[in-house]
Order: C-alpha cells, then sequence, then structure tokens
C-alpha cells in the first residue's frame, strides 16, 4: 500500500474516532461519564478536565456520581458543572457530588438531535479534508514521476472507496445517536 494511502486511511479513522468520541457527550437521557469528563474545574491554581482530578461512575441510567481525589475541591467541581452550562444541577453530597439527570422534553431532544447532526457534518467535513489532501499528494506525487498513470487511477480510486466508507459509518452512527436520543 502507498504510504500516501495508509496516511489517508489513519487520518479518516481518527476523524471517525474523534466523532464517536462527540456523539458519546451528547445527553440521550441515559448516564454517561463521557457527558462531564470534559467539564474544566479550577483547581490548584489552574484549569483541569474534570477526568483529572475526579474518579466519575454511574451507579444507575439516571446519575453520574463524582468523587473528586482531594475532598477540597468539591465545590469548584460543583462550580464547574453549573459553568459548563449542560443543563445539570449537581448535588454536593459531603465529599461526593451527584448529578441527577433531568427527564428530556421532546424540544430537548430535537436539540439534542440537532447537536448531534452537527457533529457528524462537522467530521464528514474534515473526512472531505482527509480526502482532498490525499488526492493532492497522489497528483503531486504522480506529476514527480514517482506513480505511474495506473498506479494514480487506482489510489484514487481506493481514496475515494475509503471516504465513501467512513462517510457511510459516520451516517450510521448518527442513525443510531438519534434513535437513542429520540427513544424514550
Amino acid at each position: 500500500m502507498h504510504p500516501i494511502l495508509s496516511d489517508m486511511q489513519a487520518k479518516m479513522k481518527k476523524t471517525l474516532d474523534y466523532t464517536l468520541h462527540e456523539f458519546s457527550r451528547v445527553h440521550t437521557g441515559k448516564a454517561s461519564p463521557a457527558m462531564v469528563e470534559g467539564v474544566m474545574v479550577e483547581a490548584y491554581g489552574s484549569m483541569m478536565r474534570l477526568k483529572e482530578c475526579a474518579a466519575i461512575s454511574t451507579p444507575d441510567a439516571r446519575m453520574i456520581m463524582i468523587q473528586p481525589w482531594d475532598k477540597g475541591i468539591t465545590q469548584a467541581i460543583a462550580k464547574g458543572i453549573h459553568a459548563a452550562n449542560l443543563g445539570f444541577n449537581p448535588i454536593v453530597d459531603g465529599a461526593n457530588i451527584r448529578v441527577p439527570l433531568p427527564e428530556l422534553s421532546r424540544e430537548r431532544r430535537q436539540e439534542m438531535v440537532k447537536r448531534a447532526n452537527v457533529m457528524a457534518e462537522e467530521g464528514r467535513v474534515q473526512v472531505r479534508n482527509v480526502r482532498r489532501e490525499a488526492m493532492d499528494a497522489l497528483k503531486k506525487a504522480h506529476k514527480d514521476g514517482g506513480l505511474s498513470e495506473d498506479e494514480l487511477k487506482r489510489c484514487e480510486k481506493e481514496v475515494q472507496l475509503a471516504t465513501d466508507k467512513t462517510i457511510k459509518d459516520i451516517g450510521g452512527h448518527l442513525a443510531r445517536k438519534e434513535t437513542e436520543i429520540t427513544t424514550l
């Protein structure tokens, strides 16, 4: 396999993985640590991600439990969750923080579907950018004499197949996410 193609496939895989990670942050009514792990918390004089200063678990489908490693930053974590504007209302319970998930209204579900669609579109745009970079690199390699006309055509076909497959994968994951969000 040509190095340009393997580089392109790695970038497309990374884009797909990133898009799936973004999907995991969309609130579906079912608790997930990913919903809050990226929240920024002011601790020890700097800003840290929540996952860097606390253990996050989901004791049940409607609750996120946060256990700070240092009891002194409990209030800062609650403040950070409020400031993140995720629609959650954290409850400080001694040294722990409980985050009950609110029931999703139909409007809120539609908002979440829109957000997931935006994330999917960003992923597709990124995949197309990777495709364009690979095509440009292949054409340059052909022009410089490193690739024959037949190899160029074969590689271009492979680039298009990989692009189509990755965009289809994003679409499939988006459809599942929409079903997850809209199912009560």
